[in-house]
């Protein structure tokens, strides 16, 4: 894993400078989060895509589960190598290998022979989303003066709902331009094939942009390139930086880091440190509310109570976009009233919305494709839906990113931060291949389990996070 540890910030150079200078690394942040884009086009585009799979294929719930999850196996292995290979050849050479990677995957996924040749092109897109989900982080926290950090942190997870968002509009326009139907052809392929294919063409940006990007100055410095070091810094704190004190400072850091082991973890009453604990439980009740189940199968999920194929694509892009809306808020107000009562709302917020989904799904009629809701009820299950979209995007969606990048101390942010995103990673694998399995079996009572970890979630957060808000990673213990 990548090591992330933050240059303490000085007063009169990190959070001073023309509006130029902040536009600058505005640009370099909003570039590298390209690649959380990238993240959330490849993960949701899937969704639009799911029927056609199943009926292309003739796969059933359990197969189908595994295709759609695949991608989180190799986003495991991604972002586990991910770091090593940023500290050997660079942030960008790597960024650069995770656009190539998209693409590759992107043109396989759109021309699979079998089920399982297209599970191992998701399992290979899925590695470049685990390169992006460390990354793009780890440059942002190297080059974001301290006083904006929150804020730029937030762009990532800006980028991957945006990414979400594009997903679902082309799949609502794909499938309209094919009749309505995800098996229509257009141009010699079936919809779905177009809606998995088309990801080739933001990856081809990233990978443009990212090479317009300057190196990150912690590894320019731990390569020994002083001077483009040096270039680097002045463009990011101001010409008027004193930047061989900076690079003297981070040689300093540099030199006091250690490879981080798991061992460093250890030592806490239930093994490991307290503090890795409750990355942990963030990263898992991010994903235990069953967030991915509407970013992933929303669109078979509106089909599953009688809405047609297009409509169910149009509603799923309509999620996307209040994801947007709810992540501006976040953005607005994650470094103005802090971390943890954000978490707080959007823990209850998700609860209520999440009971009135599995209340409105109980009252679902018929069977196989003739399920319908009542006119109440599925207006509650839509208006329950999107509450849920956005109470998460305003809270957890960007909470736990930000908490993930500052909570941990330095002698063992890397390792922890490895911990914590891998359980994430397993916890929103369990969710997304059991979804198809257990909404056949009962949707309801899926829904009302996951708005039962909402209600733990505001327990948890009450209990044992603590808020960041301003406080330097130099001083978190």
């Amino acid at each position: 894993m990548v090591s992330v540890t933050q240059q303490p910030a000085e007063p009169g150079a990190a959070e001073a400078g023309s509006s130029g200078r902040l536009g600058f690394v505005v640009f370099i942040t909003a570039a590298a989060a390209l690649g959380g884009f990238l993240f959330g086009y490849d993960s949701s585009v899937i969704n639009g895509a799911v029927s056609g799979i199943q009926d292309r294929f003739g796969v059933g719930d359990g197969v189908t589960g595994l295709i759609v999850s695949s991608a989180l196996l190799g986003s495991a292995v991604g972002a586990a190598l991910a770091g090593r290979f940023a500290d050997r050849y660079g942030r960008i050479k790597v960024m650069k290998a995770g656009a190539l990677l998209f693409a590759v995957s992107a043109v396989g996924s759109m021309l699979p022979f079998s089920a399982w040749d297209l599970a191992f092109w998701r399992v290979l897109g899925g590695a470049a989303i685990g390169i992006a989900s460390v990354i793009a982080p780890t440059y942002i926290a190297e080059v974001a003066p301290t006083r904006y950090r929150g804020r730029l942190a937030s762009f990532q997870q800006a980028a991957i709902v945006l990414g979400i968002a594009i997903s679902q509009l082309v799949n609502w326009v794909l499938a309209d331009a094919a009749g309505g139907d995800t098996r229509g052809h257009l141009l010699g392929l079936e919809a779905w094939q177009w809606m998995l294919g088309i990801c080739v063409v933001p990856a081809a940006v990233y990978f443009v942009l990212s090479s317009t990007i300057p190196e990150s100055p912690r590894y320019l410095i731990s390569a020994g390139r002083l001077d483009e070091a040096r270039t680097v810094l002045a463009e990011v704190e101001g010409k008027d930086a004193d930047t061989d004190a900076r690079i003297a400072e981070i040689q300093g850091l540099i030199a006091s880091d250690h490879r981080p082991r798991f061992r460093d973890l250890l030592g806490g009453r239930f093994g490991l440190l307290p503090v890795v604990w409750v990355g942990i439980g963030l990263s898992v009740f991010q994903q235990l509310v069953g967030i991915n189940v509407i970013f992933y199968y929303s669109s078979i999920l509106w089909q599953s109570v009688g809405i047609d194929q297009s409509n169910s694509l149009l509603i799923s892009f309509i999620g996307s976009v209040i994801n947007i809306l709810g992540t501006v808020v976040a953005i607005l107000l994650v470094d103005r009233i802090g971390r943890k009562p954000l978490a707080l709302i959007g823990s209850a917020g998700m609860a209520v919305a999440l009971a009135a989904c599995g209340w409105a799904f109980s009252s679902a009629t018929g069977s196989g494709d003739n399920v319908s809701l009542p006119d109440l009820q599925g207006t509650v299950a839509l208006v329950a839906a999107n509450a849920f979209v956005l109470f998460f995007a305003m809270s957890w969606g960007v909470v736990v990113w930000v908490m993930l990048g500052e909570m941990f101390p330095n002698r063992v942010r890397a390792a922890a931060l490895s911990v914590a995103a891998s359980a994430q990673w397993i916890a929103n694998w369990a969710i997304t291949v059991s979804f198809p399995s257990l909404s056949r079996w009962n949707l309801s009572a899926t829904y009302l389990a996951y708005a039962g970890f909402a209600a733990l979630s505001i327990l948890f957060v009450a209990r044992f996070m603590k808020e960041t808000k301003g406080v330097r990673l130099e001083d978190m213990g």
